[in-house]
């Protein structure tokens, strides 16, 4: 009599969930693209995880700089870790917005080599007349586009090919082609839910979202494009001319819509 062999049942094989990290400059749509994130179902998101760790390093003035170091975990390393850690809810997808520029401290991007690395990008016009109606801007530093150059050309030597860039203007032209083209590069799939969000704060932005997110509160989706560049005199004009080989470096590597 030959007997029976119970078959062997595994669990399923769940894979390893992609953190993104989203590196931009300010006012630079990167709330509206963290919205957008935000809208996949499979996606958790963070927002400038490491910034109340660069006020307190730093000193800088910033708009409810108080308010934003005491809500916030401002040990580096700590904040490293989390973000190495277990994905909240359990997600599949972690969207991570960061800041170049606020990495003051001994964290870096090379802290990440398991986060698959992105770029956004904006005309440095633009991020100056929209950065002045809002704070007060003292040096091209305070924009990031030299740090932002910097973890690019890390990051590509480190993996071997450009890692992806998007340009604020090619979003805006068109949504749809450049975020698929965006969740390919980056290996998930994409959502057609990425392309409208729900109106108002949402739970995840820092406190300083007060100051800083009313044009993207008021949305429910992407703008129009922007065809002119606004026009720049005086000090502003000369920061944003300092950053523009940043920026023409980092485009050449852009999506197209």
């Amino acid at each position: 009599m030959t007997a029976r062999i119970a078959p062997v049942l595994s669990a399923p094989v769940r894979s390893a969930p992609v953190r993104v990290a989203m590196w931009s400059g300010p006012r630079n749509i990167s709330t509206a693209m963290m919205r957008s994130f935000g809208s996949r179902s499979d996606c958790a998101v963070s927002d400038e995880p490491f910034y109340g760790a660069f006020l307190q390093t730093s000193g800088e003035e910033h708009p409810m700089a108080a308010q934003t170091i005491a809500s916030m975990d401002c040990d580096w390393q700590s904040i490293a870790r989390r973000l190495r850690g277990p994905v909240p809810a359990g997600k599949k997808v972690w969207y991570q917005k960061h800041m170049p520029h606020h990495m003051v401290g001994p964290v870096s991007i090379k802290q990440f080599p398991d986060h698959r690395h992105a770029f956004l990008i904006r005309a440095p016009e633009r991020v100056v007349a929209s950065y002045a109606a809002k704070n007060e801007l003292r040096t091209p530093a305070s924009l990031g586009f030299g740090q932002m150059r910097a973890y690019f050309e890390a990051e590509a030597q480190r993996i071997g090919t450009p890692p992806p860039v998007i340009d604020t203007d090619e979003v805006l032209r068109n949504p749809a082609s450049v975020l698929a083209q965006l969740c390919a590069a980056l290996g998930i799939e994409w959502e057609s839910g990425m392309l409208a969000w729900e109106k108002g704060p949402h739970p995840q932005d820092g406190v300083w979202g007060a100051h800083w997110y009313d044009k993207v509160n008021a949305s429910q989706g992407f703008a129009p494009p922007q065809e002119a560049l606004p026009l720049l005199v005086g000090d502003h004009r000369d920061v944003a001319r300092q950053c523009r080989a940043d920026y023409e470096a980092l485009k050449r590597y852009a999506i197209r819509a």
